[in-house]
């Protein structure tokens, strides 16, 4: 299933920042999509794919010390109209 993390920084420095994301690896159970890094807030947009909540766990435990986290589920526009048209018995 599809996800969007959104991400508003909360602690640390810029360099900290960087310098963790830099070495850090999306967890095992995720599969990375997009990675967007913002000149407002949020600042970062994860788009990912995960087998489970338990991945998803990993992935904000990673950084709920320098980032607020919001999590969502999300589709494909594409997937949207679908869905749309599905639902308007189309």
């Amino acid at each position: 299933m599809l996800f969007v993390a959104l991400l508003k920084v909360s602690g640390g420095t810029e360099e900290e920042r960087i310098s963790r994301r830099m070495a850090w690896q999306y967890p095992e159970g995720t599969r990375p999509v997009a990675e967007y890094w913002l000149q407002g807030e949020p600042n970062v947009i994860s788009v990912f794919e995960a087998d489970s909540n338990a991945a998803i766990m990993a992935l904000t435990m990673a950084w709920s010390d320098l980032f607020d986290i919001t999590v969502v589920p999300a589709v494909t526009s594409e997937q949207g109209l679908e869905l749309a048209k599905q639902m308007m018995g189309g």
